[in-house]
C-alpha cells in the first residue's frame, strides 16, 4: 500500500528542518565550489565573457543571460532537467555492481527507477524511500571512498544521460561570466561530482551526516526537496551577494515551484503536467527536450538552439532503437 502513496504528491511548506537542510547544503556548496575554483583557475572576466557572447547569434529579444552581471547566477535542478532519470538510482546501480548490497535491494532500486521514468514526477515519499535505502547502504563507509566510487559511477551510468539542450543553457550562463549551481535532492557529494564534470560552479544537495569522515546514516535536516531547495537557494544567494530577481532557475518538476518562484527568470524544462500548466499560467519560459517538439515561444535564450536540436536528435534515436 505504501507504493500507492507515490501516486498522490503532497505540497509541503518550509519547516525548520527544510531551513536547516537548505543552510547546510548552501554551506557545503560554497566549500566545494571554492575547491573547484582553485582547481580550475580564475573565471573569465566581464570583458572576456562579453567578447564570447558577441560571437554568438544575435537573439530576437534582449540579451539573456546578461554578460558580466555578477549579481546573477543560475540554478539547475538535476533529475530529468539536466540528466535523464534520477541520480540516486544510477548511484545505487553502481554500488550494487561493487557489492555494497544484494539483489533484493537492487530490485527495489530498479522498481523505483522504473516508476520515476514512467510517472515523470518526483513524489516526496517516493524519493524519501529511495534515500532511506541509500543512507542505510552507505552507513559506516568513508566519505572519500564514496566520492571516489561516485566518479566511476558517473562515467558508467550518468555521462551519457545529460540532456544536451539543458547543458547548452548552463553553458550560456557560464559564457556570460555567471556562476551555475546544481540544486538537487541527490547527495551533495554525487551532485558535486556531476557539477565538476560539467564544468559548473558547484552543487546544492542533500547533506548526509558524517563524523570523522564516516557516514552515520543520518541526514542534516531533511532531503533537499521542494521547499528545502528554495531555502538552499535563498541561503546561497545571501552568502554570495546575489540578486535573486536577476537570477534564473530551471526545473522539470512542480515540486520545485518554490525554487522557481524565487528568481526573476524561471524556466520549465521537460516539465511535468502540473509545472507546464503553472508555467503557462505565469508566463514562464518553457523548453522540452524529450521529444524535440517546439516549446511555447516565450523567450528561450538563443544559446539553447543548438542544444535543442541535439536533444531532439538524441530523443529520436532512442525512440527508434526502442521500436526495433
Amino acid at each position: 500500500m505504501a507504493a500507492l502513496g507515490w501516486l498522490t504528491p503532497r505540497r509541503r511548506s518550509a519547516t525548520a528542518r527544510s531551513v536547516l537542510a537548505g543552510e547546510a547544503s548552501a554551506e557545503a556548496a560554497r566549500k566545494t565550489a571554492q575547491a573547484l575554483e582553485t582547481e580550475a583557475g580564475p573565471p573569465a572576466g566581464p570583458e572576456e565573457a562579453a567578447a564570447q557572447a558577441a560571437g554568438q547569434a544575435e537573439p530576437a529579444e534582449p540579451e539573456f543571460p546578461v554578460a558580466g552581471d555578477d549579481l546573477a547566477a543560475a540554478f539547475f535542478d538535476l533529475d530529468n532537467t539536466v540528466m535523464q532519470g534520477a541520480a540516486i538510482f544510477h548511484f545505487g546501480r553502481g554500488l550494487y555492481k561493487r557489492e555494497f548490497f544484494h539483489r533484493r535491494e537492487l530490485a527495489r532500486f530498479a522498481w523505483q527507477q522504473a516508476w520515476f521514468r514512467l510517472a515523470g514526477v518526483e513524489d516526496p515519499e517516493h524519493m524519501q524511500d529511495a534515500r532511506d535505502s541509500a543512507l542505510s547502504i552507505v552507513k559506516g563507509h568513508k566519505v572519500c571512498e564514496l566520492m571516489s566510487i561516485g566518479e566511476e559511477i558517473y562515467d558508467e551510468y550518468m555521462a551519457e544521460r545529460i540532456w544536451p539542450g539543458t547543458r547548452a543553457l548552463a553553458q550560456a550562463h557560464l559564457d556570460a561570466g555567471q556562476k551555475v549551481w546544481l540544486v538537487t535532492a541527490a547527495p551533495v557529494e554525487t551532485a558535486t561530482i556531476i557539477a565538476r564534470r560539467l564544468g559548473l560552479t558547484g552543487a546544492l544537495g542533500t547533506v548526509a551526516e558524517s563524523v570523522d569522515g564516516i557516514y552515520t546514516g543520518r541526514l542534516v535536516g531533511e532531503p533537499l526537496h521542494g521547499p528545502a531547495k528554495a531555502e538552499a537557494v535563498r541561503a546561497l544567494a545571501a552568502a554570495e551577494g546575489l540578486d535573486l530577481e536577476r537570477c534564473a532557475a530551471y526545473s522539470d518538476s512542480h515540486n520545485d515551484i518554490p525554487m522557481l518562484s524565487l528568481v526573476g527568470h524561471p524556466y520549465a524544462i521537460n516539465p511535468d503536467t502540473k509545472l507546464r500548466k503553472h508555467a503557462r499560467a505565469h508566463d514562464w519560459r518553457l523548453r522540452d527536450y524529450r521529444t524535440g517538439r517546439k516549446a511555447v515561444k516565450v523567450g528561450v535564450p538563443a544559446a539553447a538552439g543548438v542544444g535543442a536540436i541535439a536533444g531532439g536528435a538524441a530523443a529520436a534515436i532512442a525512440l527508434h532503437r526502442r521500436r526495433k
